[in-house]
């Protein structure tokens, strides 16, 4: 039997139970596609990450990110879970890079008692959305979207993205998508609701990829470089957002819950 070290991380939280849970599991070298795939299966979080030296050397690490279904091309969470661990173990190092197949070389810092990690901003543009409106529910005043599957549902206030009840089935019958629902916020800049149905996650707790939609939108929308934001989940979690150039820069806390093996 093999043991694999593993990790249980809170993102995006300052104390257990909150923030967006995810598996992070450092390797030598690459399992099988598949073993990865039935690891993060089993774990059953919306991400487990697999990292591991980064050979290129173009990188510290190479990354990648599993859904109980499928790979994804990006994840914030995990990723800032990830550094957590990382720099957790490296208390002197203060920065450090992961090279990822689809979403280019990722960084992440120190930032006061948290972390910064910076991902690609995904500029949305303006799309009419009708019939995943009609799936999401209320009265949008905006819709865009983004290539890979990100639409973005801008409401005119919280309570109704707090009170949306998806066709979640519907939803998920599109694909691997995000439906990004978002509105100005109560005690932030900024609310969402994340709905990830066709990759395994009906609704997301803290979802980073979204907020590297949402940092350029919003910042556009406020006339500022920085925001703070909520995403509005049962966990629910607090982000940081600062656009810099082609740079979404999320800022937030983990917590590791749990320390251990994995057994294959």
């Amino acid at each position: 039997m093999k043991n694999l070290p593993y990790f249980h991380v809170d993102a995006f939280a300052d104390r257990p139970f909150a923030g967006n849970q995810a598996a992070v599991i450092p390797l030598e070298s690459w399992l099988e596609d598949e073993v990865l795939q039935a690891i993060a299966e089993e774990n059953n979080f919306a991400e487990t990450a697999f990292y591991l030296p980064d050979s290129s050397e173009e990188a510290d690490y190479e990354l990648r990110w599993f859904t109980p279904t499928e790979e994804v091309a990006l994840c914030g969470h995990a990723t800032l879970a990830s550094g957590h661990i990382i720099l957790s173990q490296e208390p002197d190092r203060n920065q450090v890079t992961f090279r990822t197949r689809k979403a280019g070389i990722l960084t992440m810092t120190r930032d006061g008692e948290g972390y910064a990690l910076g991902l690609p901003a995904y500029a949305p543009k303006a799309a009419a959305l009708p019939a995943i409106v009609e799936l999401v529910g209320g009265s949008p005043v905006e819709t865009l979207t983004y290539q890979g599957g990100y639409h973005v549902l801008r409401y005119a206030d919280a309570e109704e993205v707090l009170a949306l009840k998806p066709d979640l089935k519907a939803l998920a019958a599109i694909g691997n998508d995000q439906f990004i629902c978002t509105a100005p916020g109560k005690d932030t800049d900024v609310l969402s609701r994340v709905f990830v149905p066709g990759g395994g996650v009906d609704e997301d707790s803290v979802t980073g990829s979204a907020h590297a939609v949402l940092t350029p939108y919003w910042a556009d929308q406020l006339g500022r470089d920085r925001f703070t934001a909520y995403q509005a989940s049962r966990r629910g979690g607090q982000v940081k957002c600062r656009l810099d150039g082609d740079r979404a820069w999320l800022g937030g806390t983990c917590v590791t819950v749990v320390e251990g093996s994995f057994r294959l």
